[in-house]
């Protein structure tokens, strides 16, 4: 397939375990393989070589740089400035691309016209089939109607560019992706979903990881201050429980003050308004998952804490934010 358009793949990773999977399920891509894979190495402190070796056949295409622990968005400015080809497809390290991927990208790409700037794949996350699915698989799961994602997102490397790439003050991996689509969009290219499909598996998590996640909600201040405030419908993007957490907070900061200033029947009412909106919410999260008692215990404990997290990392994104600016284009 020498005539489809050529492109190269970017990889931004922390050494992962899951980097030797991914590698691996590349490796077959011969219908219409990569003329490189660039492999970024963002770990603040490697320790110990990256395992090149599961890339197969794709080993001598393979090439490595370090961003030093920079973050995703670093990482993959990094990688697709090396790239000589029109298209650069970006893959996370936990992802993998099914065995026709490459055919099925070769037919993506070939499909897109010139004002085509973007083309997503399409992504899997495989549940477990013998119970009901935890609160942080269904999170992963939600990935799969997510746009724009950057697990598998196959851009023109004219239109990144053209928009400057991604916006390193996203120093997660969130938003960052949803950031550099509507930037996209904004300098007139369109976005498409593509045919091809990739694997994304459920990593092993420890029960607090919805509590870190809530780190997020900064990133959701700067899409703000960036965007304006529909960049959510504009994105494609679930509003998520922030009026509902702010409100639950509220009425938590509320209850000790009016019981200080002696009027504790307001002070109690507000305290089981509070109590009523952490019930909902862990209930919420209780109710579509296995409902065991290490579950249920994680969902309660966690929806006490999830609410006034969100909104302070929230305040702090837009304290933080409140002179950010557009990301200028490259010239």
């Amino acid at each position: 397939m020498s005539g489809e358009p050529a492109y190269s793949v970017v990889i931004p990773t922390i050494g992962r375990r899951c980097l030797a999977d991914c590698l691996r399920a590349l490796a077959p891509a011969g219908d219409h393989p990569p003329e490189e894979v660039v492999l970024v190495d963002d770990r603040p402190a490697p320790v110990g070589e990256l395992p090149l070796e599961a890339a197969g056949v794709l080993w001598s295409r393979v090439r490595t740089l370090r961003t030093g622990g920079r973050g995703p968005a670093a990482a993959r400015n990094a990688g697709w400035r090396t790239v000589r080809t029109p298209w650069t497809v970006f893959l996370d390290d936990d992802v993998q691309v099914l065995p026709d991927w490459s055919r099925r990208l070769a037919d993506d790409l070939a499909a897109a016209d010139a004002g085509t700037g973007g083309i997503q794949g399409r992504l899997h996350v495989p549940l477990p089939d013998d119970r009901r699915p935890t609160d942080w698989e269904r999170g992963t799961a939600g990935l799969e109607n997510a746009a724009w994602a950057t697990a598998d997102m196959a851009y023109r490397t004219a239109a990144l560019l053209e928009v400057g790439g991604f916006d390193e003050r996203f120093g997660r991996a969130f938003r960052e992706d949803a950031d550099l689509a509507l930037r996209v969009r904004d300098a007139g290219w369109t976005l498409h979903r593509g045919e091809r499909t990739t694997r994304h598996p459920v990593r092993p998590e420890n029960a607090w990881a919805s509590v870190r996640a809530q780190r997020g909600n900064a990133d959701d201040a700067l899409m703000t201050r960036l965007h304006g405030p529909d960049w959510w419908s504009r994105a494609e993007a679930p509003r998520g429980r922030l009026p509902r957490h702010a409100l639950v907070t509220s009425l938590a900061l509320t209850a000790p003050v009016l019981a200080l200033a002696g009027r504790r029947r307001a002070a109690r009412i507000a305290g089981a308004l509070w109590a009523l909106g952490t019930a909902e919410f862990a209930l919420a999260r209780i109710r579509p998952g296995p409902c065991t008692a290490r579950e249920i215990t994680t969902m309660i404990s966690t929806s006490v804490v999830i609410p006034p997290l969100a909104v302070r990392y929230w305040l702090h994104g837009l304290v933080r934010h409140r002179r950010a600016t557009a990301l200028r284009s490259s010239p």
